[in-house]
């Protein structure tokens, strides 16, 4: 069993990088039980997607899944209704809670630059969402940075994730720094809405939840049913044979407006949302290389190339130090393929699996080891 020592990453610059595993129990990942052809392996959405690229009704179909079914729940997800939440729902807020948590804590503990970055692939506000309950709570003094400014119309610029709060006394005669979470959304957010040549974000529930169900889905129920069925594979899928061209141009129009990154070749159909993502990386790149990094990676396949090849350059910054958190034994021998001859990576499992409950409570906590 691995654990990130607290005295490892007290004063060093802190990034995270949080994927889909963060989020499962609560919303889909993009995980199909589909197997490959010839393969014990099931399916993503993005390897069968890069599968059958040329073949647009293949696509329309297929994609109209994965808005329905990991792009909406997240748009519909509202923290004010939990009363009919499962147990792995109500597991997987817990889980969120207790990390942000734990960030804070970290932080209210640092002497100078009492900040982090959380990079996240997931679509969802579940950060700015927990953010936010603890701010109600007042239990924690702290500012989360979605790298947004404005007042009614909030909207999106790289520039504003260098911009920190301080609290100063009376006649500045002192000054404490703020703690404070940058929250960089990698794949976008249901809450990104495209406003000219800029990027408006809005935690309006009613408006991301309309935008996604106004999309005109290739809805099949049995193409549907396969894509979840464990005893199939890729040669039992057929979209029906009716389609027209314009139906489907009808929902991939609409399809390349949402702010989401691409699953086939990992990126954005609109200039406007691609164009922030090489910012944001850009981003992640400087922060990879400034001394005294520490980088935590949970719930991510490092399936997108472009992540993968970025963070595969800033690890020759000798003063940075990744970890890299495997689900279970399998994705260990994954990474240590990706990430073979890389001698300031650390592969952290635990026994049995490494979900975000085993994360907090075993790997990311500043509990003392015998609670």
């Amino acid at each position: 069993m691995s654990k990130i020592n607290k005295s490892d990453i007290y004063e060093k610059n802190l990034n995270f990088l949080l994927g889909s595993g963060a989020s499962y129990g609560l919303l889909p990942t993009l995980a199909l039980e589909l197997k490959q052809d010839g393969s014990n392996e099931a399916h993503t959405v993005e390897t069968l997607a890069t599968k059958y690229e040329g073949e647009p009704d293949f696509q329309a179909h297929l994609f109209s899944w994965y808005v329905r079914e990991v792009i909406l729940p997240a748009a519909e997800y509202n923290p004010s209704l939990t009363l009919f939440n499962t147990a792995d729902q109500d597991k997987a807020i817990e889980n969120y809670r207790q990390f942000v948590e734990t960030v804070l804590k970290i932080l209210s503990k640092k002497s100078h630059k009492k900040r982090v970055n959380i990079f996240t692939t997931n679509y969802d506000g579940m950060v700015a969402h927990t953010a936010e309950a603890l701010l109600r709570l007042g239990s924690y003094d702290f500012h989360l940075n979605d790298g947004t400014d404005g007042f009614v119309k909030r909207t999106l610029n790289a520039r504003n994730f260098g911009r920190y709060f301080q609290d100063h006394g009376v006649f500045d005669r002192h000054s404490t720094s703020v703690a404070q979470i940058n929250l960089i959304q990698l794949h976008g957010s249901v809450y990104w809405y495209k406003d000219g040549d800029k990027i408006e974000v809005s935690y309006d529930l009613k408006r991301a939840k309309k935008r996604i169900k106004d999309v005109p889905l290739r809805e099949d129920k049995d193409f549907f049913d396969i894509l979840t069925d464990e005893t199939k594979t890729e040669l039992d899928l057929k979209p029906p044979a009716d389609v027209t061209a314009t139906l489907n141009i009808a929902f991939q129009t609409a399809y390349d407006t949402l702010p989401v990154v691409n699953p086939t070749k990992w990126k954005f159909h609109e200039t406007v949302f691609e164009e922030h993502y090489y910012q944001m990386l850009r981003l992640l790149s400087y922060e990879l290389e400034k001394p005294d990094t520490v980088f935590v990676a949970f719930g991510f396949s490092f399936a997108d190339e472009h992540i993968l090849n970025l963070v595969k350059r800033s690890l020759s910054n000798p003063s940075l130090h990744m970890y890299v958190c495997c689900f279970d034994d399998a994705e260990r021998v994954e990474m240590e393929k990706k990430f073979l001859g890389f001698g300031n990576i650390e592969l952290v499992t635990v026994e049995g699996y490494l979900d975000f409950t085993a994360f907090n409570e075993h790997v990311f906590t500043t509990k003392p080891p015998s609670e």
